[in-house]
């Protein structure tokens, strides 16, 4: 298209006097303005407002195709906002965007920190948890929160993690004339009447950071002892060799333990348990690690699931494996961890055939026997890792 019809127009709380000159144009000419309610108001828009719908749906904004249309959105469109999901459906020649300071920019000014030094997270619909992995002393965070109460939740959901030391800055309405910062700390948070839009400034203080590596200790995980062991668990994921985003298909999940630490190194996991209730632990460790929205989990067979699982780039067995199942397999990087004699023959044949690397895995540990120590040594295992 020639001129784009479509401007997605960031607007903050100190609404048309806070836009530059381009972006009230880009208002005037439009015939349709989409938004939240909020939006339009502060826009004074009139009758020309339209209400996104809810739930949220493009649908009546692409119904204008071709028409002057434009879009308001909080701040930076591209930044937890309407602009990506925009821009997924339409192409660049469709629409043009106006940013505008969004709410991690005007936090981070009023707070005096470097947006390059700090966590932005937006937990507006997603659990807390998302926080886990990041937690550290120190650690400086903006989030994004939903409503009032959520920052009430929030505040009780870092006490109980061991967090209660935290310091918060609340932010309301950040931008506009109404806007208000108040500080407190986690424990025995007591602030009341907090107006939306609301973010925090965090400052942790108080908890135990996760470790930054595979092989965190089983005591962090819900199992029924059907968990891969703290250093063979390093050693497992060392040998799947995690990548930003890619996937792992992890058949006979267990505790989920290896998905859940191949997503904390960014990677995506799905994971596939017969037993429904090792499917709810690995669902559980998934959300208590941060890291729900990159597990998912199927109770099923691993061999009937096959098909119903994205491509993979690794993948894990650590139950259940089989001549059978190893035929269905695609050709991926293939890490099998054999505990019995007989899925170990099983390996060796399959080294011999296919190559990759063999391994036999001996571990001891020390334990009390009476007044002394003794190495007390777990089964023996073979892993048997075949490159993609």
């Amino acid at each position: 298209m020639a001129d784009p019809w479509l401007s997605v127009i960031g607007l903050g709380e100190d609404a048309l006097s806070g836009l530059p000159g381009a972006s009230l144009q880009a208002l005037s000419r439009a015939e349709a303005v989409f938004g939240a309610p909020r939006h339009l108001a502060l826009a004074a828009v009139g009758d020309r407002g339209r209400p996104w719908p809810v739930p949220f749906d493009l649908a009546p904004l692409l119904a204008l195709r071709g028409r002057p249309t434009a879009a308001l959105v909080s701040g930076d469109p591209f930044w937890h906002g309407a602009g990506g999901t925009i821009a997924e459906v339409l192409p660049p020649g469709e629409w043009v965007a106006y940013p505008a300071p969004g709410t991690f920019s005007l936090a981070a000014a009023r707070m005096g920190w470097r947006i390059e030094d700090t966590l932005c997270l937006g937990l507006h619909a997603a659990p807390f948890q998302r926080l886990r992995p990041h937690l550290r002393q120190g650690l400086r965070a903006v989030l994004l929160l939903r409503d009032a109460s959520a920052v009430r939740d929030l505040a009780i959901w870092l006490d109980g993690a061991g967090w209660g030391g935290s310091a918060l800055t609340v932010m309301e309405r950040l931008g506009g004339p109404h806007e208000r910062l108040q500080s407190a700390r986690a424990e025995g948070f007591a602030l009341a009447e907090i107006a939306a839009p609301v973010a925090v400034a965090l400052v942790a203080e108080g908890g135990d950071a996760l470790p930054s590596v595979p092989g965190r200790d089983e005591s962090l995980f819900l199992h029924d002892g059907q968990i891969t062991k703290s250093p063979i668990r390093a050693m497992t994921l060392a040998a799947l060799a995690p990548r930003c985003e890619s996937m792992l298909w992890d058949l006979g999940a267990g505790s989920g333990s290896v998905s859940v630490e191949w997503a904390l190194a960014g990677g995506r996991a799905a994971a596939v348990e017969i037993r429904e209730d090792r499917a709810e632990n690995i669902r559980a460790n998934a959300l208590h690690f941060g890291v729900e929205d990159r597990v998912s989990v199927t109770v099923a067979d691993s061999g009937d699931a096959l098909g119903r699982l994205p491509a993979p780039d690794a993948i894990f067995v650590g139950g259940g494996f089989s001549a059978d199942l190893f035929a269905r397999l695609p050709k991926s990087r293939l890490v099998v961890n054999a505990v019995t004699l007989e899925t170990g023959a099983l390996v060796e044949r399959l080294h011999a055939a296919h190559g990759g690397t063999l391994l036999r895995i001996d571990i001891a540990k020390a334990e009390p026997l009476g007044r002394s120590r003794a190495w007390a040594p777990q089964r023996p295992l073979i892993q048997w890792i075949r490159p993609a």
